[in-house]
């Protein structure tokens, strides 16, 4: 990403989460460990089914009393709703602030040139009293800030940014493997930690129970994992969801989301698999794209 370049983020939705039992309402809920979270640092997490699968992921930020969550606009509704079902009697207000507040990407380059600002993700400082986040699930994605619209345009005009086609990062985004377009098509179909949590940060093994925390458990701890998400590259022809995906003749996948930006769960632990070279996909060849990360 281009250091005077700023990409703004419409497609994503803004809650805030506050009141007194705010703490422990999200700790017992969330994949992360809310502790991480401070003025200086935020972190990347999921909701998960209590039999561990994918409901919604999130970042987030401390912000006053209280925790802003940045989440997929398309699904912020049902991720507000969620919430208000699990709060029962606890002392807690969520607000949907996603007509108020906008998301806005500059690069890794630029955040490092604000005071204070450290080469760690999740690493956040304050512009204007505005959080900006180094993207805890991977710094390449830069630095987010969190900002209410009304003031979006002054601080991009103050920081010499020019508004960019947000195509550049989510195609970004998506060779280095993060599904950010979508992500409702992911809901039940595999579990948590097979969307790389891991690897981007979002899991944490060592706090205490949270919604689908028995099963994320149970398949790390037994070495039960065999699937993983991995972005597709079409080569040819079309795909759809659930097509499977086949090397000679073998399955070893299929896919989840099929638009834009494809992503396909992959059985990467089958001996037989080559990762690095063609597939076939119902009527279409495709490739698999293999994060940096993934090892």
């Amino acid at each position: 990403m281009n250091v005077d370049k700023v990409y703004i983020l419409e497609d994503r939705g803004v809650l805030y989460i506050n009141g007194d039992d705010c703490n422990e309402f999200l700790q017992n809920l969330i994949t992360n460990d809310l502790n991480k979270v401070s003025e200086d640092n935020s972190c990347f997490a999921s909701l998960l089914t209590p039999q561990g699968k994918y409901l919604f992921d999130f970042i987030i930020v401390k912000h006053k009393e209280g925790y802003l969550i940045d989440c997929e606009k398309k699904i912020i509704n049902e991720l507000f709703n969620k919430l208000n079902l699990y709060k029962l009697r606890s002392k807690v207000e969520i607000l949907n602030l996603s007509n108020e507040f906008v998301v806005a990407v500059i690069s890794k380059e630029k955040f490092l040139t604000f005071e204070n600002a450290k080469d760690i993700v999740g690493n956040t400082i304050k512009y204007r009293s505005d959080p900006i986040i180094l993207d805890p699930r991977n710094s390449t994605l830069g630095g987010r800030i969190i900002i209410n619209l009304e003031k979006l345009y002054l601080s991009i005009k103050k920081l010499n940014l020019k508004s960019s086609n947000i195509k550049e990062y989510y195609d970004h985004s998506f060779d280095i493997g993060i599904p950010q377009i979508d992500t409702q098509k992911l809901q039940n179909k595999l579990f948590g930690i097979e969307c790389n949590f891991e690897e981007l940060n979002g899991l944490d093994f060592k706090k205490g129970c949270y919604v689908g925390q028995e099963n994320t458990a149970r398949i790390k701890l037994k070495d039960k994992q065999s699937k993983k998400l991995f972005p597709i590259k079409v080569l040819e022809g079309k795909i759809k969801i659930d097509d499977e995906i086949k090397q000679n003749n073998k399955i070893f996948g299929k896919v989840l989301i099929d638009q834009s930006y494809p992503f396909g769960l992959i059985k990467f632990k089958d001996s037989d698999i080559k990762i690095s070279e063609n597939f076939t996909c119902g009527s279409a060849k495709i490739k698999l794209l293999k994060p940096n990360w993934f090892e």
